[in-house]
């Protein structure tokens, strides 16, 4: 089996500061918490040119050996504390993805 990535993507919050304000404690330290991660990665969209809005802004990446254990790490009381969090943070919307990594770049 490969790896398994879950992805975090959060859509245009309606305050960008606040989202900001409380991104760090409230969702990438609570990231960090989760368990069994091998790596993690955030990444901010870079906004357009021409001022009309991203079809996303920001995102989160934790890494885990296999299927088994993204699944088994979102059942942690720590993942429980992140997804509270991003319900409340998430004010424009907010996508959850596992995927499988088709080539690892290690």
């Amino acid at each position: 089996m490969s790896e398994t990535k879950i992805t975090v993507i959060y859509d245009n919050p309606t305050d960008p500061a606040a989202f900001e304000a409380a991104y760090e404690a409230e969702q990438l330290e609570a990231a960090r918490k989760i368990p069994g991660h091998i790596r993690i990665e955030t990444s901010k969209v870079w906004p357009k040119e021409d001022g009309s809005p991203t079809p996303a802004y920001r995102s989160i990446d934790l890494y885990y050996p296999d299927y088994d254990a993204a699944s088994a790490a979102v059942t942690t009381p720590e993942a429980g504390a992140f997804f509270e969090a991003m319900g409340r943070l998430s004010t424009g919307g907010v996508r959850v993805l596992f995927s499988d990594i088709e080539i690892a770049q290690h």
